[in-house]
């Protein structure tokens, strides 16, 4: 068998594994109780702190992305929009400024 092949099978395998623990561990959540009220927070946290880092590390496009996200936020109220916003700034000011 060629070499490209067994890495294939061995990458399906993983995704596979990666999937089913998914699946098993998810049934095993709390649905009450502190750590279902951490684990509803955490999503939320993890975006916090991907974009402190973008903009702790990132120069004035970044800023000026962070704070039509800021203002946005704060307007509408709705995540999705916010991001698109966010995204949206942050690449017309990569592409354009």
């Amino acid at each position: 068998m060629d070499e490209t092949w067994v890495v294939i099978l061995a990458l399906t395998a993983g995704t596979f594994a990666t999937r089913m623990s998914g699946v098993l561990i998810g049934q095993r959540i709390p649905q009450h109780g502190a750590w279902a009220r951490w684990l509803r927070a955490l999503p939320g946290c993890l975006i916090v702190s991907l974009v402190t880092v973008s903009l702790l590390s990132g120069g004035p496009r970044e800023w000026g992305a962070g704070i039509v996200a800021l203002v946005v936020a704060i307007v509408t109220r709705n995540l999705p929009v916010t991001m698109a916003s966010g995204i949206a700034a942050i690449w017309l000011l990569r592409h354009f400024a």
